[in-house]
C-alpha cells in the first residue's frame, strides 16, 4: 500500500465483523445489494459475484420483519461483514441485531421515541454491534434547514449529524460510523472536510445519486476522489445506476488513481495520435479483459507507437507499442523483443504471464482469460 504524498486522517477504530473501520486501516471498499432480501438465494449469489470481484462490506435493506429474519441466514453464506439498512422501525432493527448483522444503519431521529433509540443502543451494545448514521442531502430536517440553510446544506448536513451523534453520545454509544453523502460533489466534499475538523467518527463516502453510465462514473471520482485526496474517509461506496459489480470496480479504480490501494493489474494506455498505426484501441481493450480477474499488482502498458512509448511508460513492467506492421515489446522502458503485428497479443499475454512468474504471483497466471477472445 503506497500512501507516501497522502496522510491520512486517524479516525476512531470501530469493529464491523472481521474488518476494522478507521484507525489508519486501508479504505474498504463497500457496496449495496439489489436484490429482495427476502430472496436469499439471489441475495446470498449476488454478494458472492461482489466479492470476487472486490467487495469488502456489503449492505442490504430490511423494509420489513420478514426480510430481517433471513439476515442471519444470509450471514452464514456469505465471507464478508454484513450491514443493514433500516429505516423508521425499530422492532426491525431489533430483529437484524439479533439476526447477528455487523453493523446496523439507521438514523437515531427517525427511529421514534427515547426509548425506542434505547432500545436498539442496548441491544446493540449488548453485541457490540456498532451504528452508521447516514445523512443525505437529499432528506434534511426541515427545522435545521430553516434555520441553518442560508449558510449553505453543507452546514445543514453538519448539524443534522451533531443532533444524530449527540443521540448515541448520551447514551454512552461511541461506536460510530457516519456517512454525509450529497448528489452534489462540492458540496458533500465542503461537508466532509467541515466534519473531519471536529470529530474523529470514521466516514463512510459517497456521492449519492450519482447516475447513470458515463457522468456517474465521473462524479464519484471527482466526489470520492476529491475527498479521500484529503486524507479523509475509511469506506467507500459508489452509487452509479448501474450493476452494482461495475460500482465495485470504479471503486476500487479510484483507490488505485489516488495510491491507496492495488487491486488488479493496472493497464496504462495512451489516447492514441496520428503516429498510431495499429489497432490500439482494440487491443487495450482485449488486454483489460483478458487480465480482467488476475489480481497482481503490476503495470502494464500499451502504447500507440515507439516514438513515446517505451519513454513514457517506463516505469511500466511491461509494455507494448505499435509501429508499422510490426509492435515492440518492453519492459521498464527497455525494449526485449520486436515482433509482427498480427502475432502481437498471443506474444504480449505470454509475455505477461513470464513477468507475473518473475514476480512470484505464478498462482494468479491462471486466471488470464485468454480464451474469452
Amino acid at each position: 500500500m503506497d500512501r507516501d504524498y497522502i496522510t491520512r486522517n486517524k479516525t476512531r477504530p470501530v469493529k464491523v465483523g472481521k474488518l476494522t473501520i478507521g484507525g489508519g486501516n486501508p479504505v474498504w471498499v463497500q457496496s449495496m445489494t439489489q436484490t429482495r432480501t427476502k430472496d436469499i438465494d439471489a441475495t446470498v449469489k449476488q454478494i458472492d459475484e461482489l466479492e470476487k470481484v472486490g467487495c469488502e462490506i456489503i449492505r442490504v435493506t430490511a423494509m420489513d420483519i420478514e426480510s430481517a429474519k433471513t439476515l442471519g441466514e444470509i450471514k452464514k453464506q456469505i465471507n464478508i461483514p454484513l450491514v443493514v439498512d433500516i429505516h423508521f422501525q425499530y422492532l426491525i432493527a431489533l430483529e437484524a441485531i439479533k439476526q447477528g448483522v455487523d453493523k446496523v444503519r439507521i438514523n437515531p431521529g427517525n427511529i421514534g421515541s427515547k426509548d425506542k433509540v434505547q432500545a436498539v443502543v442496548k441491544a446493540c451494545k449488548e453485541k457490540n454491534i456498532p451504528i452508521r448514521i447516514g445523512i443525505n442531502m437529499g432528506s434534511l430536517e426541515k427545522d435545521l434547514f430553516f434555520q441553518y440553510g442560508k449558510f449553505g446544506i453543507a452546514r445543514v448536513m453538519i448539524e443534522s449529524a451533531i443532533r444524530y451523534i449527540k443521540i448515541l453520545e448520551d447514551l454512552k454509544f461511541f461506536d460510530i460510523v457516519v456517512s454525509l453523502k450529497g448528489s452534489d460533489t462540492m458540496i458533500t466534499r465542503e461537508t466532509h472536510l467541515m466534519f473531519a475538523k471536529r470529530y474523529h467518527y470514521p466516514l463512510h463516502v459517497g456521492i449519492t445519486e450519482a447516475g447513470p453510465s458515463l457522468a456517474g462514473i465521473v462524479k464519484s471520482a471527482v466526489g470520492i476522489g476529491s475527498i479521500l485526496a484529503e486524507g479523509i474517509g475509511d469506506t467507500i461506496r459508489v452509487s452509479t445506476t448501474s450493476d452494482p459489480l461495475e460500482q465495485v470496480k470504479i471503486a476500487w479504480e479510484i483507490l488505485k488513481s489516488l495510491k491507496l490501494r492495488q487491486k488488479g493489474v493496472e493497464i496504462i494506455s495512451c489516447p492514441t495520435c496520428g503516429r498510431t498505426e495499429i489497432d490500439l484501441i482494440g487491443l487495450a481493450k482485449k488486454v483489460e479483459k483478458i487480465l480482467a480477474n488476475v489480481d497482481a499488482p503490476i503495470k502494464v502498458a500499451v502504447m500507440g507507437c515507439v516514438v513515446n512509448g517505451p519513454g513514457e511508460a517506463s516505469f511500466a513492467d511491461i509494455g507494448i507499442c505499435g509501429g508499422k506492421n510490426q509492435a515492440v515489446i518492453f519492459k521498464k522502458g527497455k525494449v526485449v523483443k520486436v515482433i509482427q503485428e498480427k502475432d502481437a497479443l498471443p506474444i504480449f499475454i505470454e509475455e505477461i504471464r513470464k513477468v507475473l512468474i518473475e514476480k512470484g504471483y505464478s498462482d494468479k497466471i491462471k486466471n488470464i482469460k485468454i480464451k474469452i477472445l
